[in-house]
């Protein structure tokens, strides 16, 4: 049971460390962002994740305004997070409206970043191995396999991408799988049932009463 525990909660960390933190990301950000393979965006990105954690102390430590600026600047030009969030809300994403849908996703984010930042002290010796990817240069959505490698048993965190078109565009990621669990279907769940009681403004507000614990009990950990 505790190795259970273990994996799971490293798995909770490896998460966090790819939603929200990738201070290296930008600046080695290739200029033909658009041509990078997923598997490599994928490598490339946990890599740097990794080292970035490691190197900052405040990072490790659980800094939120510095997390949310790292997340804004690095790590969002590599997901779609409207889709993300979308896919997470469900059918009542088409009824909301663009103010609604710009709440949701400021929640969702928040949401992330709170329930996961206390995960990242946790990291130590880990290493990223992005497994034989099978794809075509033709795909549009595809499934990137890696295995997060520490003291303990291989963690599975998969990635599914899809390839988005302009200048900024390029392969981004929408939905991370840890030991078997897909983030936005755990979610997805979790806010239909908030949905189906009390319609989008009750998940919204759900979740801003929520970050509003979760900012609460992190400024009362660090005072102690």
């Amino acid at each position: 049971m505790n190795q259970i525990l273990q994996r799971r909660a490293f798995g909770r960390f490896v998460m966090a460390g790819l939603l929200l933190v990738g201070a290296a990301v930008a600046s080695v950000r290739p200029a033909h962002a658009a041509d990078e393979a997923p598997d490599a965006l994928v490598k490339r990105l946990s890599t740097d994740v990794l080292e970035s954690i490691k190197a900052d102390k405040s990072i490790k430590a659980g800094d939120l305004t510095k997390i949310m600026a790292l997340v804004d600047a690095k790590v969002m030009p590599n997901v779609n997070f409207q889709r993300m969030t979308s896919s997470a809300v469900g059918p009542a994403w088409r009824q909301a409206t663009p103010e609604q849908q710009k709440r949701l996703e400021e929640e969702f984010k928040t949401l992330l970043v709170r329930t996961y930042s206390g995960a990242l002290e946790q990291v130590s010796d880990q290493t990223v191995n992005v497994r034989p990817f099978r794809g075509s240069p033709d795909d549009k959505e595809v499934l990137v396999r890696t295995e997060v490698r520490g003291s303990g048993d291989p963690v599975q965190l998969d990635y599914r991408l899809e390839k988005t078109p302009g200048e900024a565009g390029g392969w981004k990621i929408y939905n991370i799988n840890v030991l078997g669990v897909w983030l936005v279907d755990t979610y997805r769940s979790q806010f239909a049932q908030q949905i189906n009681a009390n319609g989008i403004d009750g998940l919204i507000a759900t979740l801003a009463a929520r970050n509003k614990s979760n900012s609460t009990s992190a400024n009362a950990k660090a005072k102690g």
